[in-house]
Parts: C-alpha cells; sequence; structure tokens
C-alpha cells in the first residue's frame, strides 16, 4: 500500500510539505475537479509528500474527506484524513476507522473538531462524544486489532496544537493538552496558523524541554484580504491574524497581481523560517483554485530556504500584552518556561473549590479512611429503591446548585478543578479546552486558574481521562463511584494505555522546575 508519507516523516533529512484541500459542497462539479486537480498536480510535481483533506470545516456539510481521500489515494497521491468528534458518536467512530483502514488511508488527523455549523434544516446537534485525546486511544486499540488480524500497517496519526495563545492559563492549557495527544499515541503534530516567529520557535523550544521528539508541522496559509478578515475576526478557531497584519495584506491587495506575489513570497519566506526553527515540515494551506500558487511557493522556498534567520523580523506580529513562554531573545530550548502559576483567585471561587475539593477527599477517594464503609452502605442503598432514589434526589439537587449539572452518572468533575465539563464546556472535554465561545472563560481556563491558586497544575497535565460512560447517564454518581461502576474503575484499563512517560516528564518542566531542566 501507498506509504509515502509514513517514509518521509521518519527521514530526518527531508523537510516534508503536506497540502491541505477543502471539498466542496457537491458530490460532482466544478468544486470536486478543482479538488481532484490540485491533488493530482501534487503528485505529478512530486515535492508534496500527501494531502490532507478537512472534514466539514466550520462545521458545515461538506462532500466526505474519505470518499474524494479515496479516489485521490487511488491515483498516487498519498492522504492525510481529518477526524473529527463532532458528527460521530464513540460507534460510529470506530465503524469509520475501519472503513478507512480497508480503502488503504490510514494517516490520521485527530480532532476534536470545530463546533457544529448549520445543515438541513438548520444546527446540527454536537456530538463530542469523545475528545481527540480520547480518539487517540481508541485508533492505538485499533491498530492492536489491525496487527492481530494480519494488517502489518497500523493507523499513523497525529494532532493539532495552537502555540499562538493570548494569555498564560490557554497556553498552559495547549501545551498540557498536547503531552496528553502524545500519550495517547498522536506520531505526529500540526500547528494551527499564526505568524508570529517567536510563538513558533516557542513550540519547538516547549518540546525539547519536556523531551518530546515527534514530528512538528507549521501550518502556512496563502492569505488573501478575505480570508485575513475572517481570522482577524475569530471566525476560523485556533486562527490568529494581527490587525497589523491584516492591513498589510489589504494594502498589498489593492493590486491584485501584487497581492499574490506578496502572499507567495510571505508564506516561502514563513516555510524557511519553519526549517529554520527545526520543524520537520510544513502544511501549507490557502490553495483554493489550482497548484500554480503553491508550486510558486515551493520554487521560491528551495532558492531561500538558507537565509531564514534573515526573514524572522518580519513574523513580529505579537498579539497586545500576550503572554511568551521564554524571555525575548533566549531562543528556543533555552531558559526556563514563564509559567508563574501564581494567580488571584476570588474569594467565591476559592470557598467553591476549597469545598469541592475536602468533599471529594472525604467521601470520593478510593484511599479515603472510610471507603470500605461507603461502598457497603452504597450497596445496601442501591438494593432498596427508596434508599437509591433519596440518594440521587440529594445528589441532583446540590450538584444542580453548585456545578448546573447535568446527571451523567459517571461524574468528572475532580478532573476539572471541580468544575462540570458537561454542564460548562461545549464540547464536553475532559482532557483540554475548546475555543467555541472567545468572549468568555473556558471550563479550562477557570481550571488553571484554580489549580494554579492551589500549586496543583500538573493534574492537567498527568495521565488521559477516560470518556464518559454513557451507559450510566441518569443514574447517580455517588453509588457508582463507590460501587466501582464508573470511568474511574471500569476504564482503569484506557488510562494504562495512555502512556505515562511523557506526561512525567512534563510536570515538572512545564511547571519550571529547575532540577529538572
Amino acid at each position: 500500500m501507498l506509504r509515502v508519507f509514513q517514509t518521509d516523516i521518519t527521514d530526518p533529512d527531508q523537510f516534508v510539505v503536506t497540502l491541505e484541500l477543502v471539498p466542496g459542497k457537491e458530490s460532482i462539479g466544478r468544486s470536486v475537479d478543482t479538488v481532484m486537480g490540485i491533488a493530482k498536480d501534487s503528485f505529478s510535481d512530486g515535492r508534496v509528500s500527501a494531502v490532507s483533506i478537512t472534514d466539514n470545516p466550520g462545521g458545515n456539510p461538506s462532500l466526505s474527506p474519505d470518499v474524494i481521500g479515496h479516489e485521490i489515494f487511488k491515483v498516487g497521491m498519498d492522504v492525510i484524513v481529518h477526524f473529527t468528534c463532532r458528527d460521530l458518536n464513540r460507534v460510529g467512530m470506530e465503524s469509520r476507522a475501519l472503513q478507512l483502514a480497508m480503502m488503504g488511508m490510514k494517516n490520521l488527523l485527530c480532532l476534536t473538531g470545530d463546533y457544529t455549523g448549520k445543515g438541513f434544516g438548520g444546527q446540527g446537534a454536537p456530538v463530542f462524544d469523545l475528545d481527540s485525546v480520547n480518539l487517540q486511544l481508541m485508533l492505538g486499540q485499533l491498530n492492536k486489532r489491525l496487527h492481530e488480524a494480519g494488517d502489518p500497517d497500523g493507523f499513523l496519526t497525529g494532532s493539532a496544537v495552537s502555540p499562538f495563545k493570548w494569555t498564560e492559563p490557554e497556553t498552559f492549557a495547549q501545551y498540557a493538552k498536547l503531552c496528553r495527544k502524545i500519550a495517547s499515541g498522536a506520531q505526529f503534530v500540526i500547528t494551527q496558523l499564526g505568524y508570529d516567529a517567536r510563538k513558533f520557535g516557542e513550540l519547538i523550544g516547549v518540546m525539547r524541554h519536556v523531551a518530546l521528539d515527534i514530528p512538528v508541522f507549521g501550518s502556512i496559509y496563502v492569505l488573501t484580504p478575505g480570508a485575513a478578515r475572517a481570522m482577524n475576526r475569530g471566525a476560523v478557531p485556533g486562527a490568529v491574524v494581527s490587525n497589523t497584519l491584516l492591513r498589510e495584506i489589504e494594502t498589498e491587495w489593492k493590486d491584485p497581481e501584487h497581492g499574490r506575489r506578496r502572499a507567495v513570497e510571505r508564506a516561502a519566506r514563513l516555510g524557511s523560517i519553519l526549517k529554520g526553527l527545526g520543524y520537520r515540515g510544513m502544511h501549507l494551506g490557502g490553495i483554493h483554485r489550482d497548484f500554480d500558487i503553491a508550486g510558486r511557493i515551493l520554487d521560491r522556498f528551495g532558492d531561500i530556504a538558507s537565509d531564514w534567520e534573515h526573514f524572522l523580523p518580519e513574523f513580529d506580529y505579537p498579539q497586545k500584552n500576550g503572554f511568551y513562554v521564554f524571555a525575548k531573545g533566549s531562543g528556543p530550548g533555552t531558559g526556563l518556561p514563564g509559567f508563574q502559576h501564581r494567580h488571584h483567585l476570588a474569594l467565591s471561587e476559592k470557598l467553591r473549590y476549597h469545598t469541592l475539593k475536602a468533599i471529594h477527599d472525604r467521601f470520593f477517594s478510593f484511599d479515603a479512611a472510610g471507603s470500605d464503609l461507603y461502598h457497603r452502605l452504597s450497596q445496601w442503598a442501591d438494593s432498596l429503591p427508596a434508599a437509591r432514589n433519596t440518594i440521587h434526589f440529594l445528589e441532583s439537587s446540590a450538584k444542580k446548585i453548585t456545578l448546573r449539572c447535568k446527571n451523567c452518572g459517571d461524574c468528572g468533575i475532580q478532573h476539572v478543578a471541580f468544575l462540570c465539563p458537561e454542564s460548562q464546556c461545549p464540547k464536553h472535554i475532559r482532557n483540554g479546552r475548546c475555543e467555541v465561545y472567545p468572549e468568555r472563560f473556558c471550563v479550562w481556563v477557570r481550571a488553571y486558574h484554580r489549580l494554579a491558586y492551589s500549586g496543583d497544575v500538573d493534574e492537567m497535565v498527568t495521565g488521559c481521562v477516560p470518556p464518559r460512560m454513557w451507559e450510566l447517564n441518569g443514574t447517580p454518581s455517588w453509588l457508582n463511584f463507590h460501587l466501582k461502576r464508573d470511568h474511574q474503575s471500569v476504564s482503569s484499563e484506557l488510562t494504562q494505555l495512555c502512556g505515562r512517560e511523557a506526561c512525567r516528564l512534563a510536570e515538572g518542566r512545564l511547571s519550571g522546575d529547575p532540577s529538572i531542566a
């Protein structure tokens, strides 16, 4: 089977190029012909290792990446399929993965996915049964089954990361989740989009700092005024285009031909910077009409790749009052991370956190004094409908007031600093943050503030949290815990699939412990 991408990323001397393609909303016609034409020309050009196919970008319906990816795969071009958690539950995702394996397409970019957009009759129901960390674990299990069935090639799975976060909590949460993604099996990383060379350098620096050694690809986009405006106003989750850069692009494109030349030059120069910083490749997007612009970028990149340090000052687009991990001028991989972990916490937040943590440690820890007694009492209560219903009523009432509880029966508040990921995260993520509502604090930003205040930020890095057990929905989580029916007991084998070495390394290093640096 075709394994160009897997082979290329194992060659440390090769700077790998991938090209992102976006299917349209039709199954035949111009949009399909355009995507197929770009893919065929990429294959003929010979400098692109794989094309990646987006999965309903923006949460809006588009042609499946699986079917058009298979058509591209048949002409000889290797494919990376974007695999999101937005539209299918875990059963559908496992079935889809098996289908892709049978079709021979095993390069997968594992993403939680954009929040759902509009389809037939209105907005679609968001699924998010798994997050990107648990998707990695699921595919790891499928790899074992494929090998046992005689398939020598497993899935090659990658993940996304954004080094372009604005605040310290967002930045720490992003790198903590990256650690969990790699610990759960990610084999390559592709960045989100930004134009701050210092931030690009910091990602490499952080990964070296915590000894995470997998190939990293930097995203480059051919910016037009329309795309730049959308990214500037936050319409493309994870993409950052500053006001200064937007003004430059709008000025350049007053003459369209000049604008295209500048877009090619900007992309080529950023590619040279990525190579100079130690990235293993570039992920090129914004190619929508034909391969010509991509070819011009790669031609120019070949001419200037060694001049990357001269271009660094051109990619200085910081966010106002933005947080940086390393001191300016220290360079990637030098100095200690700048996470301070010192944050003011409102009195009400302190009281909620300390109260819930004390209750949890006293009554909902397997190591707590009296845990055997709680187990016996739970067995008794579970055998009597009246007692079980009374406990369920008391739990639901108390947790609705304090946590806006959704009565999931498989409580995960202990993983999110005693905040509810079901009611307070639109994607129900138990392993990291999302970006659905940029105008308000993400539950994981609030969790960081609580954990930073208490000195427990390593909890955001260590281990991987198994997915929610839907079979417990609407049942008392207090009894489920003590009777060992929830994810903390039943799914314990999933937590063992998550390699803990990367997370142990990160515990001290991301916290700035000089004894580990």
